[in-house]
This record gives structure tokens, sequence and C-alpha cells, in this order.
């Protein structure tokens, strides 16, 4: 009789202990992402003050929150540091600005605990420019909202650790004005590819 109690016991212990690691090893719904983004604006970028209105790209680091509110499901919030475009009309340098782009989007992952993670988001972006800069005038460049997308995979290479790589597509068109009076509109409309190492926690 005691050695039936003695190896439920044993049992009970082990059964315990394995639970244990299983729970250790469940993810949590926390993820941090650091890398960097090259942002490329569109090669037609429209007409602004009757010039062919050309913005070059840019590249700085980044930063993503993501928050599994599911075990499928995800919002991610995108974040980087101030992203310079050289402004060129007609082939030649005619300004510069700056501009932050945070965006936020609801993901769908595939394998969010397999190895490899394949995913997908839609949301909505908002650009602001600031730090305008124009041999022409008073350059003022207006913020813009609009739909963003993204396509991704994470290589998990376990303890929570992970790195990725991500395409973005995001909607910005800017109403251009020099010395106050509009000039037109920059249809910037860039795709963003991203390496990213992650965290998740």
């Amino acid at each position: 009789m005691k050695r039936v109690a003695m190896g439920s016991l044993l049992v009970l212990a082990a059964s315990a202990v394995m639970s244990s690691a299983v729970a250790a090893e469940e993810p949590g719904p926390w993820q941090l992402r650091v890398g960097v983004h090259n942002v490329r604006p569109k090669s037609d970028n429209g007409t602004v003050g009757g010039a062919k209105a050309t913005i070059t790209s840019s590249t700085r680091p980044t930063f993503n929150v993501d928050y599994y509110f599911a075990s499928n499901w995800a919002v991610d919030l995108l974040a980087a540091a101030p992203f310079s475009h050289a402004i060129k009309l007609n082939g030649g340098k005619a300004g510069s600005t700056k501009q932050l782009p945070p965006t936020l989007s609801v993901q769908y992952h595939l394998a969010p605990t397999g190895p490899v993670d394949v995913y997908a988001g839609a949301g909505a972006n908002y650009t602001r420019f600031f730090n305008e800069h124009s041999s022409l005038g008073n350059l003022k460049l207006d913020s813009s909202w609009g739909p963003a997308l993204q396509l991704g995979a994470d290589y998990h290479l376990g303890s929570g650790w992970g790195v990725g790589a991500d395409v973005r597509w995001m909607r910005i068109r800017s109403d251009a004005h020099l010395n106050g009076a509009a000039i037109g509109t920059a249809a910037i409309d860039p795709i963003a590819f991203g390496a990213t190492v992650s965290k998740r926690f």
C-alpha cells in the first residue's frame, strides 16, 4: 500500500514538473523588435510647382512593439528615427525634409510558436513632415493619413529571440505649399524593406 501511495506521489510530482515546464515555454503576449528600414518612395512622385518631383530613399533605425491579443493575432506599432529625404524637381535638388511615419497594424501570424512564422498585416499610417528646406522659398509639407500593408517572416532562435524581415507599403500623399501658396501634391507611396531582431516576453 505504501509503495502504491509513493508511486502515486511520484507520478503527481512528475506531472507537476512537466506542466510547469510547458507553462514556462508558453510565449508571452508582448514582442519587441529592433532593426532598420529602408524607405523607397515610388519613382513618380507627381508634379509640384509644374515640375516633376522625385523624393529620394532613406534608411533609419526602427522599432516595433507587438501585442498578441489571440494566439494568431497581434497589434503592431511601428516607430522610427526621423527619415531624411532630398526633394528633386526636374532632376535638380530643390529641397529636403524629414518625416516620422508611425504605423499601427493588425497582423495575422501563420505559426507564431513555430520555427518560422509568416505573417501579414494591414492598418493605418500617419506621416508627419518637418524641417522642410528649399532653395525656392518657404516650403511646407502637410501631414498624411493613409492605409498600410505588411508582409513579413520571423525565424525563431529560442528563448523568445528571433530574427526577421518584412516589406511594407504605405499610402503617403502630402500637399505642398511654397511661400504660403499651394503648389501641388507629392505622391510618395513608399515601399519599406526592414530587417529586425526580436524578443518575445
